[in-house]
């Protein structure tokens, strides 16, 4: 199982969501975001490299808390990289770990379109302002175009109670409502996914909630 978490813009938590994801599907997560890779580095080989065909994907795998295939940082590696290459990347970490979450790039670029084409299903991340929902919908009908099946959506970051019921008939799939927590938005950067961190946790229900509606 592939699944692509998307966003309509940036700045609404999906990278954080697909790490979290990730972890409660005990999964593999692979930035694809090529030019603002956010998930955790290290030294040696990343997605870059293997788009460039300079490194074999296996040799990009990051252990950790949640095992990470990350992607460089420079503008150099994203202009070197052919996307044409990321399905066979995604594919081979598929058959050799099972289930695989794809953080997206935001937006409608080409480069956020190729992640989807790879995913099996797709799961989408909307802010809970207003105007965040038509992002979200123009993102749901992008996967629709692609055949990554919408699985659930997200509204990340509530701090007040949103219409979930409304935003589940606009988009035409389940809502989790995650709410505002500290300990997710730290979960990336101190590799402490929040079904760790703090499992009884509302936040980590929700996350919990999401990778209940992946197939697997």
């Amino acid at each position: 199982m592939i699944l692509a978490v998307a966003g309509g813009k940036g700045g609404v938590g999906k990278t954080t969501l697909a790490y979290n994801v990730a972890a409660a599907l005990d999964a593999v997560v692979v930035d694809a975001d090529l030019g603002m890779a956010d998930l955790p580095a290290g030294r040696g080989p990343d997605l870059h490299d293997v788009l460039a065909g300079r490194a074999a994907v296996a040799e990009t795998l990051r252990p950790g808390p949640v095992d990470v295939i990350p992607c460089g940082r420079t503008l150099a590696g994203a202009r070197a990289s052919d996307l044409t290459r990321l399905a066979d990347a995604v594919e081979d970490v598929e058959r050799t770990h099972g289930t695989v979450v794809i953080d997206c790039p935001a937006g409608r670029r080409a480069d956020a379109g190729v992640p989807l084409a790879v995913a099996d299903a797709c799961l989408v991340v909307v802010s809970p302002r207003a105007f965040a929902l038509a992002d979200a919908i123009r993102t749901r009908e992008l996967a629709r175009e692609l055949d990554a099946g919408l699985v659930a959506c997200a509204v990340n970051r509530v701090v007040e109670e949103p219409p979930a019921e409304a935003i589940a008939d606009a988009l035409g799939a389940p809502t989790a409502v995650v709410p505002a927590d500290p300990r997710v938005g730290r979960s990336v950067v101190r590799e402490r996914p929040i079904v760790d961190a703090a499992p009884d946790s509302a936040a980590a229900a929700a996350v919990r909630e999401l990778a209940r509606r992946v197939p697997r």
